[in-house]
């Protein structure tokens, strides 16, 4: 399992000393948020950018912001390894896909908890992630949504059957206790931030749930 601490749980007052003690995780996970999509604003390119100079670990960059498209060369420009857009948020999801990839960057596209699995249909073939939001995104510390399990279900069916190798990764929720779950799903990737840096060793957490395997 592939293991993307979220930031938005960390500590900001100390935000590379908390990075460094999860350096063993497979990505960092970073919550853009413009308070129009989501109601919270976070953070933008500068700490991407500075992120990007500072650690080794590669940025998986998650835009909750109206029109990504705006943005989406600038965020690769600073850092970010993954990007991964909102379906709901932009109506040229096609397009704006293509110019994260064409950037130079890998391009995820994300699913809030009531969006159907065929919004993502007919742009399989040019997704390298599929984000299955298992909270409604704005907040950490949010419990699982349980209707969710289905839907992740569903969501590796749909990979395997087109024939895609996008990762599927879920946020929102995950933790220790369904990590398991999660792997015996198929899920490749998960973003895990209060279970991660509300631990009392993170760096700890991070190796244990990378443990998880497909049964």
């Amino acid at each position: 399992m592939k293991v993307a601490p979220s930031i938005l749980s960390a500590d900001f007052t100390r935000l590379y000393d908390e990075i460094m003690r999860v350096e063993d995780a497979d990505y960092i996970h970073v919550d853009v948020m413009d308070g129009r999509f989501v109601p919270n604003i976070t953070i933008g390119i500068p700490v991407v950018q500075k992120l990007h100079e500072k650690i080794s670990v590669p940025l998986d960059v998650h835009l909750m912001i109206v029109e990504p498209e705006r943005y989406t060369e600038r965020f690769v420009k600073a850092g970010a390894s993954i990007l991964t857009i909102h379906a709901e948020a932009t109506p040229h999801l096609h397009r704006a896909i293509q110019q994260i990839r064409q950037a130079g960057a890998r391009a995820g596209v994300a699913l809030n908890p009531s969006t159907p699995l065929d919004t993502v249909r007919y742009v399989l073939p040019d997704i390298d992630l599929l984000l299955i939001m298992t909270v409604n995104p704005g907040f950490g510390g949010q419990h699982f949504i349980p209707a969710m399990w289905d839907k992740i279900g569903a969501a590796r069916d749909l990979l395997d059957s087109s024939g895609s190798s996008a990762i599927l990764e879920v946020d929102g929720g995950v933790s220790p206790d369904n990590i398991g779950r999660l792997a015996s799903l198929g899920v490749d990737m998960v973003v895990a931030g209060s279970a991660v840096f509300g631990s009392d060793d993170p760096g700890t957490t991070v190796r244990l749930m990378q443990l998880a395997r497909r049964s």
